[in-house]
């Protein structure tokens, strides 16, 4: 490899580059790797955690079973065992969800389509027991967000409202609502857009018409076309710093696949995620030995996709989960740097000038009747200097 793409996995724990590993293994068929030495000193607790924290479970048990026992002590295998027969009834039970609820959408004329889950585990990994999943993500029309809750409340499922809103900035702020089944233990994230605002994407009529059919319902569902699925892995595994190396895998299989990377390039330079698709690729090839062709070069040429590669590595060797809230001071503070760092300099342009734009904040601020909410515009910049002030004089 290039020296200029290499990163250095050696900042990155002990158990970590043994998941690796693993992971490499069994992408190449081989354990030839392995001896007594690559077990020396692990700390199987960690290792344990590491799996869970990464959701890798399906292959490092498919590798595990492979291994001398003498290597691993039998709680490891065990807890990896009962973890991955969960996993695969989870999954299994998620397919039966995602056909009913294509089965409903098709039915009142609202075309979806299935973002990860199940049917992406088929797709890439040809079996839905080789990926973790814990909900269902549907794309859908911003169009028939009103219909598609009508029939998910119908279901029984719950709206969760974890966002206000106000002037309607919730369709370019946001990207998705998630549902939850008390019953069912389900949940479903339904999707207007890919990638939260601002950013540059295809509109979901572009994406429906390159749309591919999975194989894992005898019924119609529909996924993202290759380049399509691979802008959206990559852009949403480099939002979230790669912290979970499920994401990565993803890249690896789907690097593997039938892609025209003449229209990828294309398709990611057009919606300004080049360097975003750079970045996952130089991660691919570092840590899980993804094989680069000539045409992928393009992506992987200059310093940005490097640099960015080398900034997921603050996430991977620390553990670090985005949703478990509050987040340490440190990590917001940095995270928040990375998502800058990832926009286009246009992108970069409208994420400044979004924050004129009235936030539910400055209602509960100070409330104005609907008519004149058009006042928070000219108001945001003192309002945002009165928060400020407040702050530092309670502190």
């Amino acid at each position: 490899m290039n020296k200029e793409l290499s990163l250095d996995a050696t900042v990155l724990p002990k158990e970590l580059n043994l998941i690796l590993s693993f992971i490499k293994s069994e992408s190449e068929g081989s354990l030839s790797s392995f001896d007594a030495d690559a077990f020396t000193g692990i700390n199987w607790n960690l290792f344990l955690e590491l799996v869970r924290h990464h959701r890798v479970n399906p292959y490092i048990y498919k590798q595990i079973k492979k291994i001398e026992k003498t290597y691993i002590p039998d709680y490891v295998c065990e807890e990896l065992r009962r973890e991955y027969q969960q996993n695969t009834f989870q999954m299994l039970r998620l397919s039966a969800e995602m056909e009913q609820l294509c089965r409903l959408f098709a039915d009142h004329k609202i075309e979806m389509l299935s973002l990860k889950g199940p049917a992406l585990a088929v797709d890439l990994y040809g079996e839905i027991s080789k990926r973790t999943c814990s909900d269902l993500d549907l794309l859908i029309s911003i169009d028939n967000l009103d219909r598609a809750h009508d029939l998910l409340a119908a279901l029984g499922y719950v709206k969760d409202d974890y966002f206000s809103t106000v002037m309607n900035d919730w369709k370019w702020r946001h990207h998705h609502v998630t549902y939850t089944h008390s019953q069912k233990k389900t949940k479903i994230e339904i999707h207007w857009k890919l990638n939260p605002g601002p950013s540059y994407e295809p509109t979901f009529t572009e994406l429906w018409e390159r749309r591919k059919k999975s194989s894992i319902a005898s019924f119609p569902v529909y996924m993202l076309g290759n380049e399509d699925l691979f802008m959206f892995l990559a852009s949403h595994g480099a939002r979230h710093g790669w912290s979970r190396l499920r994401w990565l895998i993803d890249i690896d299989r789907i690097t593997r696949h039938q892609i025209n990377w003449e229209k990828q390039i294309a398709c990611l330079k057009k919606f300004q995620m080049a360097h975003v698709g750079g970045q996952s690729l130089v991660l691919a090839s570092n840590l899980l030995a993804t094989p680069l062709t000539k045409e992928m070069n393009t992506l992987i040429e200059g310093k940005r996709p490097v640099h960015l590669a080398h900034a997921a590595l603050f996430y991977m060797k620390q553990m670090i989960h985005l949703h478990r809230e509050p987040l340490p001071e440190d990590v917001a503070r940095y995270h928040k740097r990375h998502l800058f760092s990832l926009m286009s300099n246009q992108l970069k342009v409208l994420h400044i000038l979004s924050f004129l734009h009235p936030y539910p904040m400055d209602v509960e601020l100070l409330p104005l009747p609907k008519n004149l909410h058009f006042l928070y515009f000219p108001l945001r910049p003192f309002m945002w200097l009165w928060r400020k002030t407040r702050r530092h004089s309670w502190s």
